[in-house]
This record gives structure tokens, sequence and C-alpha cells, in this order.
């Protein structure tokens, strides 16, 4: 009998987050759920941390997701705006260890790669290729959606992989793996 595993997509933000929940079974992968967060109308950041961390609680309380897979921070010009990304995906994070659920974090250029084949995609070319993958009848109007969704995906497409960016499956093996950063 095929093992079914099912994997939750986040691609964090503080403006919208997005996420997608494939399923796998045996080598075969099919779409679940897409759908994103408007965070925008909420002015207070500690608001939207918060409503990031219920959302993503809520899924993983919905869909039991087996591994989280989670699009890392890109490193722009504006410290401020990464901070917050970095805020984001740190809620997130903290949301699914908080369940004990493994953890991958993936670059923006890794996920469109293993997508697209081209580290260099545009989000429209990688919602183009995740709707002819999972044969989806029609994309949101927002793309950060398809981007939690591609995280998920290429997860699927790194399984088995030796080196798939950095992976926690819990709070022990976060401290284990980011010595530096724990203050005693």
């Amino acid at each position: 009998m095929s093992k079914e595993k099912i994997i939750l997509g986040i691609d964090p933000g503080t403006t919208i987050m997005g996420f997608g929940i494939i399923k796998v079974v045996g080598k075969k992968m099919e779409f679940i759920q897409m759908n994103e967060l408007i965070l925008s109308k909420y002015k207070d950041h500690y608001v939207k941390l918060k409503l990031i961390f219920e959302r993503t609680i809520e899924l993983i309380d919905t869909y039991h997701p087996d591994e989280i897979a989670i699009e890392a921070p890109f490193f722009g010009k504006n410290v401020q705006s990464m901070l917050k990304l970095g805020r984001a995906q740190g809620v997130a994070m903290a949301a699914g260890l908080s369940r004990e659920i493994p953890i991958t974090e993936y670059l923006p250029k890794k996920i469109k790669m293993a997508i697209t084949g081209n580290g260099n995609a545009s989000k429209e070319q990688v919602a183009k290729m995740l709707q002819s993958v999972l044969k989806l009848k029609s994309l949101p109007k927002n793309l950060d959606a398809t981007d939690g969704l591609a995280a998920a995906v290429c997860h699927f497409y790194n399984e088995g992989r030796i080196e798939v960016g950095k992976s926690y499956s819990g709070w022990d093996a976060f401290v284990k793996q980011n010595k530096s950063r724990v203050k005693k």
C-alpha cells in the first residue's frame, strides 16, 4: 500500500501570506487547496504576526500536514521589509514547530527552478506551470497562493535529495542547528 503524505507550503508575507496544500500518494501528487491570508487591512504589525500564527495553526489542525515547506525571505535592499518578512516566516515556522511538524526552508530561486527549470522565472510562469502540472481550472488573482503551493510542490520534487535546504524536525533540532542564535 502506498504511503500518503500531506505537504503544506507557505509563502510568508505581512501583506499577503500564500499557502498551498498537496497530498502525495506514492510518487504522485494531487492538489488539495490553495488560498491566501490578506493582511493589508491591518496596520499593526504585531496583529499581523498573531494572525499568521493563528491561520497556520488552523491549517495544521484542519489538514494535518506531515511536512511544511516554507519560502525563505529573499535578501532585498530594504532592511525593514526583510525584517518584517523574517518575522512572518518565523511565526509560521513557530506554529509548525509547536505541533512538531518537520519544516524545510527553500530559497525563492530554488522553488522557481524546481517548478519551471528557471531560477529567474516570474510569478506568472510559476503559476502557469503549477496550473498545468496539477490541472488547476483557474488561478487566483494574487499569485501569493500559487507561491505557497509552489513551495509544497518544490518540497515534493526534492524529496529524497541529500541537500534540500534548512530542515527542522522540532525545537530541539532547531536549537541544535542554530547554537549561535540561542542565548543562554
